[in-house]
């Protein structure tokens, strides 16, 4: 049975084609993957399924029926998961999971004690180890993500369940649930629609798989017909190598960052060393204190003992515009939360880092902003036709890379990417990875990455730090053993520890 369908739907933005006379259909208790680089129609395409756009041509049917325009009952058959948590902080798990409170199982008065009680079935069916009384804001990001997958089955009378990257928030145990919840969804017979950019997903879960590109959908078919190869050179059109490594293949230079015993509230007795021109990368599980470690050595949370140098100078720590003024700059994983200002333009939210450098007592200077913006969209390759352009309408991808272009304009020494290519896709993580190598290689910069995919950090780390429960575990040489790293991931204690000098280094990798 098709659960939901849509029929030549056909979505314009001005000077852009959104999507192109797109054809799909999902059947029920199967699970469909639908994936694409960012800008494909993904996001247009949801919009529309779940009522959110009125498309310019076209039609969509749920359970066989014709949707009216948006906001009809009808839509409320598709549940949805949105990629970025989208709930309210400071009301309870179980307040959440319930709003609106016109499900019908809730009848007469309804009190706290009443959707917490009815509360206790969903958090455990879905693995959420939180109480139905904590606030959103106390519990962790991934059982936020976990509460968002529950929300949206609360009403079971949905027909087609849509998940938006559902898993970039997740522990690999916590993702482990989700798609143990999934296949038992798939099994009551509703249809699972998953879009994701980890391919390692979608072929471990899909039944079939939608290939879109620039608005159009490029192929469809079983997902037992298809493989990694093939989708990525459908999604992007062009080959791309997977074995290809990113860490700088050049001698590492001076101390750039030198962190001894650092302790904070995350993270216990934390030393490392960073050289110019390497990368560096930081693996652990979520939670493990990679994040709270950089932000306390960028000075936004504070330190309880330890010391950091900065090109051997010591460096003042708990002051975050200091680090920026001394080369020492933070890129956040939740880019749009923390990295952007999506209201302003994209010139707007270039020029704000420097806005001392073209200010006069006149005033900010539109032809200096021009120019840097412009600047940062020609040599970063920022889709955009022009810097007027508001920052949130460009993919995530897009976002990114005017982010590391703000960077760059503050001429910094120390660059810390946290999740870097979180919710980007495999050919512009392609093209992050290949701009972090030539900023360390050309431009001498010093780089941190904070990863949470283990091939990321294998293909693009000079060395390898592994965090486990927010202390040191191991250390290792580039590509080094999947199992070796984690079994320190795990908190295995014979797990090899590799110290190499820079000369030991630079020879291995040659």
């Amino acid at each position: 049975m098709t659960a939901l369908e849509a029929r030549n739907i056909t979505k314009l933005f001005p000077g852009v084609v959104a999507l192109d006379s797109v054809d799909i259909a999902f059947e029920s208790g199967r699970i469909h993957c639908i994936v694409g680089e960012n800008g494909a129609g993904k996001s247009t395409l949801i919009k529309c399924l779940t009522g959110v756009y009125q498309p310019d041509d076209g039609e969509i049917f749920i359970g066989g029926r014709k949707c009216g325009p948006p906001g009809s009952a009808i839509f409320k058959k598709v549940a949805y998961v949105p990629q970025e948590i989208d709930l309210f902080p400071n009301m309870s798990v179980a307040e959440n999971l319930f709003l609106p409170y016109t499900q019908s199982y809730f009848k007469g008065l309804i009190s706290q004690r009443k959707i917490q009680d009815k509360a206790w079935p969903f958090l455990e069916k879905f693995g959420i180890k939180v109480a139905p009384d904590q606030l959103v804001k106390d519990i962790p990001i991934s059982s936020q993500q976990l509460l968002q997958v529950a929300r949206a089955t609360v009403n079971e009378d949905y027909e087609a369940l849509m998940l938006d990257e559902p898993t970039t928030s997740l522990t690999t145990d916590d993702s482990a649930v989700l798609f143990n919840i999934i296949k038992r969804i798939k099994a009551d017979d509703k249809a699972v629609i998953f879009i994701s950019h980890k391919l390692e997903e979608v072929f471990g879960l899909g039944d079939e798989i939608t290939i879109m590109r620039n608005g159009e959908m490029v192929s469809h078919s079983r997902i037992d017909q298809m493989d990694s190869a093939s989708v990525i050179t459908q999604m992007t059109g062009r080959t791309i190598d997977q074995n290809e490594v990113f860490f700088a293949r050049r001698a590492p230079g001076e101390k750039l960052l030198e962190v001894e015993h650092l302790t904070g509230a995350r993270f216990t007795d934390v030393s490392f060393t960073l050289r110019a021109g390497e990368i560096l990368g930081f693996y652990g599980l979520v939670g493990a204190g990679r994040t709270e470690l950089m932000q306390a050595i960028f000075g936004h949370l504070a330190v309880y003992s330890g010391t950091v140098k900065l090109r051997g100078i010591p460096h003042k720590l708990g002051d975050t515009s200091h680090s920026v003024s001394q080369g020492l700059i933070y890129l956040p994983e939740e880019r749009k939360k923390y990295g952007i200002l999506p209201q302003l333009s994209i010139r707007e939210n270039v020029s704000i880092s420097v806005l001392d450098r073209i200010s006069s007592i006149f005033g900010i200077s539109p032809a200096k902003e021009n120019a840097l913006a412009d600047e940062v969209i020609a040599a970063y390759d920022v889709k955009t036709p022009d810097s007027q352009k508001a920052i949130q309408f460009l993919s995530g991808g897009n976002q990114q890379k005017v982010i590391i272009g703000r960077a760059m304009i503050c001429r910094p020494k120390v660059l810390v990417f946290d999740e870097p290519t979180k919710g980007i896709d495999v050919g512009t993580k392609t093209e992050i990875y290949r701009m972090m190598r030539k900023l360390a290689e050309e431009k001498d910069i010093g780089i941190i990455l904070i990863s949470s995919e283990l091939e990321e950090v294998r293909r693009c780390s000079n060395r390898l730090l592994v965090l486990y429960d927010g202390r040191q575990a191991a250390e290792f040489e580039a590509q080094a053993d999947k199992d070796e790293i984690l079994r320190a991931v795990i908190g295995v204690k014979d797990s090899a520890r590799k110290n190499m000098n820079s000369g030991d280094r630079w020879r291995k990798i040659q």
